[in-house]
């Protein structure tokens, strides 16, 4: 499966949705393999981005539904980029 690294946002009401129920990052996670993406790994940020998320899905289309779906609420940003890994990028540089 291909992995992919997604930077949230939130916005304002999505701070005050996290603020008042900090459970709901666990149940988003949730919702987000229900669409067919594993959470690999979730990390809270400081600086421009609220959290990063290191996903794995069948393909581009499973995490674009998954980015859509997200940002549809209103209530955070994404940007989704496709993550490769370093063994594999060096193996691709050799062929």
């Amino acid at each position: 499966m291909a992995k992919f690294v997604m930077l949230t946002t939130l916005t304002d009401e999505g701070r005050k949705t996290i603020k008042e129920h900090p459970e709901r990052i666990k149940e988003v996670n949730q919702e987000v393999e229900a669409m067919g993406a594993k959470v690999l790994a979730q990390y809270a940020l400081l600086g421009p981005y609220d959290f990063v998320n290191v996903l794995e899905a069948p393909g581009n289309e499973a995490v674009s539904k998954v980015a859509m779906a997200l940002g549809s609420r209103g209530t955070l940003q994404t940007m989704t980029m496709a993550a490769m890994d370093i063994d594999d990028f060096i193996a691709s540089l050799k062929k």
